[in-house]
């Protein structure tokens, strides 16, 4: 399939065939500096004897702008006018995440953290306002019935830079050191600017119509339950595998698999099983009723991380344990096509940026307390346990998505 020479953004018209390579090709620039700091940074850290609980805590510490980004996010919706679009304001962010990662190639984080710990912060809040943008143009862009697939195309996207920085970092941290790293994150960061700058044209906006209506349909959106059984969802569903997910390389390092091995397994297992399961997840939410589908995945996923704990605590070896986090993956990748599409689904096209970037941070709010939770757990519990009670903890968004049998209708979302 070859890029389309433009494609064109509004909220009346629906998206072509190739907006899905689009936003998966904005996305790589998301998921690359997302696999450095969830998947390479702890497994680096761990093998260098740094305790579980410092990496748990700050792998917590640095998801915070995800988690807060909606605080922001209404300026996104707000300041968009004739000059200044979605488009601007993601290009703009991709351009501050480089700057702050640039004086990184030459800092050593053994010497200098807290310099580390400060730019590393201020990326994360430039990435997060990219993701604010380019998740606003695709509530806009795509037709509801397309949702799971375009979810689908991006989580390809964000997969591929998560293994090209995530587990692929690790194995370059062996070879090239830090400069190495972080040359390749800006590389990757900066490779989707050429696809904004050409490949999407967003038409203008009156100028005065967010200001106008934007404290009202705000108001309207905050009247809905949907919105706030959609935020309970979000905040705990994800419990049990975001969990694992903050546990995984460490979990292995303790087990005794090699540091470069666990690296290929991020790289390259891991990437395959959550895209394959992105893939159908996102294709089999389009064909049914979405919370429903949502529901299903949510429990054969939880299925899947309790038997890693089952696995764990009956003493397996670190490559079955590595079989069934394959299946833990495969079922992460399904889950969030189709979950994500039901978060659009919710979300008023006016505040595009706006709620369903709270939806989002709703979602790195679960994945924050639930690393940090986790990482305390397995300190009293051991990393079988503590998988198993956050697994059980997850299932109780079944409750919060029963109340979400109806989304908001697309006629009330176009306004």
């Amino acid at each position: 399939m070859s890029l389309p020479a433009s494609i064109e953004i509004s909220s009346a018209q629906p998206a072509r065939r190739g907006s899905h390579l689009v936003f998966g090709l904005l996305y790589f620039s998301e998921g690359a500096p997302i696999g450095f700091l969830w998947w390479a940074m702890p497994t680096l850290l761990r093998a260098e004897g740094v305790a579980i609980e410092r990496i748990t805590a700050l792998t917590a510490a640095l998801v915070l702008p995800w988690t807060l980004k909606f605080l922001w996010a209404p300026l996104v919706d707000a300041w968009r006018g004739p000059r200044w679009g979605f488009r601007h304001w993601a290009a703009g962010a991709q351009i501050g995440m480089g700057l702050a990662l640039l004086p990184l190639v030459f800092i050593d984080p053994a010497e200098a953290f807290g310099w580390w710990f400060f730019l590393l912060l201020t990326h994360a809040v430039f990435a997060a306002t990219q993701d604010v943008a380019i998740d606003a143009l695709a509530v806009v862009a795509v037709e509801p019935h397309e949702r799971g697939r375009l979810n689908a195309a991006m989580q390809v996207g964000m997969l591929a830079g998560r293994s090209v920085l995530g587990g692929g970092a690790i194995v370059l941290a062996s070879r090239g050191g830090w400069p190495l790293v972080m040359g390749a994150l800006i590389a990757a960061v900066w490779i989707s600017l050429v696809v904004l700058l050409t490949q999407v044209d967003e038409p203008g906006r009156d100028e005065t119509e967010p200001k106008r209506k934007f404290g009202r349909t705000l108001r309207a959106v905050l009247s809905r339950r949907t919105t706030w059984f959609g935020l309970g969802f979000a905040l705990l569903a994800g419990a049990g595998f975001e969990a694992t997910g903050a546990l995984a390389g460490p979990l292995l390092v303790d087990l005794g698999v090699p540091t470069e091995t666990t690296g290929w397994f991020f790289a390259l297992p891991v990437v395959a099983a959550m895209a394959i399961g992105g893939i159908v997840g996102g294709r089999w939410a389009d064909r049914g009723p979405r919370p429903r589908r949502v529901g299903q995945a949510l429990i054969g996923l939880s299925a899947a991380v309790m038997a890693v704990g089952l696995a764990i605590h009956l003493g397996a070896a670190g490559t079955t344990v590595m079989l069934w986090l394959g299946m833990v993956y495969l079922g992460i990748g399904c889950f969030t096509a189709s979950s994500y599409a039901l978060f659009m689904d919710l979300t008023d096209r006016r505040l595009g940026a706006t709620q369903f970037s709270t939806f989002m941070a709703a979602t790195n709010g679960c994945e924050a307390w639930a690393a940090g939770t986790a990482g305390y757990a397995v300190a009293s519990l051991g990393y079988g346990p503590a998988l198993m009670v956050m697994a059980v903890v997850g299932l109780a968004g079944l409750w919060f998505l029963r109340a979400v049998t109806q989304p908001v209708s697309d006629e009330m979302r176009a306004g």
